[in-house]
């Protein structure tokens, strides 16, 4: 009997590739789509998988990529600091979904993220937008909105843990004391596995998060706490914008103002579950939820997450004198205003 085929977009990202494995231990047979498929040949799975080279903005490299293909993952996105990617990534997913329906796919599943009701920033706007153009395709579509993703290599958890290693002070915006409901990257793999066989009539949002709700600052406290860290000082001020903030982050972290402007941007909103029906539809991952401790336990076990302590008080230094820059910036703005 031959394998079922699943394309996976965004193979060379970090869900991306670790969703292939996952796939392929699972008996999928599996289609990755690069523009750059020399990228994949250091990857343990990359003799294993069939590779379309081409542009998920192209719609005839997306016919070729979809022909004779059950399932389709989409985990792309524009949010490279490139500009404009919220036209970017409502191009992208039109072209996909187009060709999703002309090649008879049978289902599309697609991560997004957790979102309150309302205005949102525009990172999260694009998201939901990407989702409801996938659901609107007639292909069904199962659109995971997911909270902050607990691994190594999120770019999510990438600056929470370089924020509470490198800063054993923060000043911080007072919309981190917002709610987040983060999830492990081993329980997103389950439920992205998982949705491949939901029943043809699912065609809908599912929200996915952990059994714990914390503050942005609450997760940089217990990751101190989880990896032995002194427990950070954390005050907020009002002044310090997403805009401003961003460039905080990249000025204490490796992730660059481009990705964190619109990840900073997005924590101006609560990010919790309102529904688990995914418990329910799929079934929660083997042994339950894994908890915000465990999944930092799981994140952290391949490096040392006191390494960059030495160079604290180098690092404060910088920190102080971005943030002083900031408030004074916003200052002026707000009384020019």
């Amino acid at each position: 009997m031959t394998s079922r085929i699943a394309l996976v977009t965004g193979a060379t990202g970090y869900i991306g590739g670790l969703l292939v494995p996952q796939l392929l231990e699972n008996g999928w047979q599996v289609r990755v789509l690069s523009r750059h498929p020399e990228t994949l040949r250091t990857r343990e799975w990359g003799d294993r998988v069939d590779v379309t080279e081409g542009n998920a903005s192209d719609p005839a490299d997306m016919a070729r990529a979809l022909d004779g293909v059950e399932v389709a993952y989409y985990l792309l996105h524009s949010m490279d600091g490139g500009g404009d990617f919220v036209r970017r990534d409502r191009e992208m997913a039109q072209v996909v979904a187009d060709a999703a329906t002309a090649a008879g796919v049978r289902r599309m599943v697609y991560l997004s993220g957790l979102h309150p009701t309302g205005h949102l920033s525009p990172h999260l706007g694009s998201r939901v937008e990407v989702g409801e153009i996938l659901l609107a395709s007639g292909v069904p579509t199962a659109v995971l909105q997911a909270g902050v993703v607990l691994g190594d290599g999120s770019a999510s958890f990438d600056m929470l843990r370089h924020l509470t290693e490198r800063l054993p002070a923060v000043v911080a915006p007072r919309w981190l004391r917002n709610r987040i409901q983060p999830v492990a990257v081993d329980d997103v793999m389950h439920y992205l596995v998982g949705a491949a066989d939901l029943a043809p009539e699912v065609n809908r949002t599912f929200d996915v998060g952990g059994p714990d709700v914390l503050t942005y600052a609450e997760m940089m406290r217990e990751y101190a706490r989880v990896t032995g860290l002194g427990s950070p000082l954390i005050a907020t001020v009002p002044v310090l914008t997403p805009e401003l903030a961003s460039h905080w982050v990249g000025a204490v972290t490796p992730v660059s103002a481009g990705i964190a402007r619109p990840l900073v941007g997005s924590l101006v909103h609560e990010a919790i579950c309102h529904e688990d029906d995914i418990l329910d539809v799929i079934g929660p991952p083997p042994g339950g939820r894994m908890s915000y401790a465990d999944a930092i336990e799981a994140a952290t076990a391949g490096f040392d997450p006191a390494g960059w302590r030495h160079q604290a008080y180098r690092v404060v230094g910088r920190t102080v004198g971005v943030l002083g820059v900031g408030a004074i910036v916003a200052g002026l703005v707000r009384r020019k205003s």
